[in-house]
């Protein structure tokens, strides 16, 4: 999975950056789309799967899906702000200015202090069950931000531009730009997949580290060979 996220990303950078021909409007400054793109998208994918998960653990208390939640937001967090950053290194060459109070921007800037709130709050709560239930809470309540960030360029008159890889019916972006967008996705999502094994191991072994499983099967390892 990593060889292949890496080899997307190589694809995706070289083709998004060297070989898709400029806008005929925005010139080169559209390819800060390979970073922003994928990051604004996966920065509500991953929201919604904490949410989904956030359920999972009320309804039935599964355990494995509040690692799972608490385990995405701080890489959820991390691409909501890389979206933020790069949004706004589009936006000074387009629009003249770093920062408008733009219904997409606000409630994307929403979001990230959703994320924040999450973490913030599930760190504040020393024992687990309680701070997944309260994290739980916050991360359900906070999906109503998500259907207005998808659907503010829609519903209010924004300097943001249209949905773009939703309109496949009709594309208004070129083959060439589309394909690296695709696999920029395609990367950040797997990228995203990767970490969140690494961190959910080492919660899983951190929450359980006393049981007797654990300790059975880290002993001959903490031993060595014989």
């Amino acid at each position: 999975m990593s060889i292949l996220c890496a080899a997307l990303m190589l694809y995706g950078f070289f083709s998004g950056l060297y070989l898709a021909p400029a806008d005929y409007q925005q010139g080169d400054g559209f390819r800060i789309i390979y970073i922003h793109v994928p990051t604004a998208f996966l920065s509500l994918a991953i929201y919604a799967f904490i949410a989904l998960n956030s359920i999972i653990f009320l309804i039935w208390q599964i355990k494995l899906a509040d690692i799972l939640a608490k385990e995405s937001a701080i890489i959820g967090a991390l691409y909501t702000f890389i979206a933020l950053i790069s949004g706004s290194l589009w936006g000074k060459p387009m629009w003249g200015t770093w920062w408008i109070w733009d219904a997409r921007l606000t409630s994307e800037l929403i979001l990230l202090f959703l994320y924040l709130g999450y973490i913030g709050l599930r760190s504040a709560i020393p024992e687990e069950r309680r701070s997944g239930k309260a994290g739980a809470i916050l991360a359900i309540v906070g999906m109503m931000d998500i259907p207005i960030i998808h659907f503010s360029v829609e519903w209010w008159s924004t300097l943001h531009q249209g949905p773009t890889l939703a309109k496949f019916a009709k594309p208004s972006i070129a083959n060439e730009m589309l394909y690296p967008l695709l696999a920029m996705i395609l990367a950040f999502a797997l990228f995203y997949v990767v970490i969140l094994l690494f961190r959910l191991r080492i919660e899983i072994l951190k929450r359980n580290f006393h049981t007797q499983w654990l300790q059975q099967w880290l002993g001959p390892k903490l031993r060595g060979p014989e």
